[in-house]
């Protein structure tokens, strides 16, 4: 028996075992991401599994463990993955000035710019804010913005840096002369249009790091929703304390330490709701070992083959922005 603390996140098949006091005549095939295998059903292996959910009552000694990313880590996340942003500044007249520019980021998430004749607009006050957007499968829009000094630096070891980041991220030279730098003071991370967002600080938002799975977060969402919307409802109505039979259901993104779903419900209400894996995974295959399993699970409580070990989430999020 493979008990939830020593269960590892993995992607490799896994041994069969039949659970004595229930012999199953009918074999099952949950396979994901692969083509699938015929394997026999693997009750005792999943009978330990916990799923870790977001307001579930945990242990006193896991209460304080967080079920998603801090907003310095999503604010990182959204900078790694985008390189259009919005600048503005003031003008030499006083008025408030927003370009859009282009960007990329220093190890520790400083903003890297390449202006021209755009310089010009601004006046020497170089305070200067940088507003960034990550639209997430259609459904949702994180967002960050930067409040800073617009400033360009003038070591020419800093310039070489700064030159070789903007090559790797655009692979296209650039004249050094026009690097700027926006110095991060404060963020502004929100979770879509119309939230209320939340301040990060300068030293919260530099020590942070991106989430090890943004590069693979949407091609995993969009394989799920495309091949799986069996699993993503199954997920719904084992996990979720639902008084509603969900009309649809998709999934907005994966990080780390789990994923958000969009619910919809008969009276067209939607809502956000937030599943955490079993255990934090470090990239893809994590993600996706720790997907297979708890569908695994998901389907043995739906068919009564195992008890849920689990507490349902409850905490829901209603939306009021549908976006388009």
């Amino acid at each position: 028996m493979i008990h939830h603390s020593q269960m590892l996140p993995q992607t490799q098949s896994l041994p069969t075992q039949f659970w004595p006091s229930l012999p199953l005549s009918k074999p099952t095939t949950i396979v994901y991401f692969s083509p699938p295998k015929s394997t026999p059903f693997r009750k005792s292996l999943f009978q330990t599994l916990k799923c870790s959910v977001s307001v579930a009552a945990e242990p006193a000694h896991l209460e304080m463990v967080r079920n998603k990313p801090f907003p310095a880590e999503v604010s990182r996340t959204i900078m790694e993955l985008s390189s259009v942003a919005s600048l503005s500044a003031l003008t030499k007249d006083g008025w408030p000035l927003g370009v859009g520019v282009r960007f990329a980021v220093d190890p520790q998430g400083i903003p890297i710019l390449c202006l021209n004749a755009s310089r010009s607009h601004f006046s020497i006050d170089r305070r200067s804010s940088l507003h960034v957007q990550l639209e997430q499968c259609g459904l949702r829009t994180p967002q960050c913005t930067i409040e800073g000094s617009l400033d360009k630096p003038e070591d020419r070891m800093a310039l070489k840096k700064l030159h070789s980041i903007w090559e790797k991220k655009f692979g296209e030279e650039v004249d050094e002369n026009l690097l700027h730098v926006v110095s991060v003071e404060r963020v502004l991370q929100m979770e879509d249009f119309q939230e209320v967002g939340t301040w990060v600080t300068s030293s919260e938002y530099k020590a942070a790091n991106p989430d090890p799975l943004r590069d693979s977060a949407e091609k995993f969402v969009d394989e799920i929703n495309t091949n799986h919307m069996e699993d993503v409802h199954r997920f719904c109505n084992i996990y979720v304390d639902l008084d509603f039979q969900p009309s649809e259901a998709k999934l907005i993104w994966v990080d780390r330490l789990g994923f958000d779903m969009r619910i919809y419900s008969p009276q067209k209400d939607v809502f956000e709701v937030r599943i955490s894996f079993p255990r934090e995974v470090a990239d893809e295959k994590g993600a996706k070992s720790s997907f297979n399993s708890m569908s695994q699970l998901a389907w043995e409580v739906e068919k009564n083959y195992n008890a849920p070990d689990f507490k349902k989430v409850k905490q829901l999020k209603q939306i009021t922005y549908r976006g388009q």
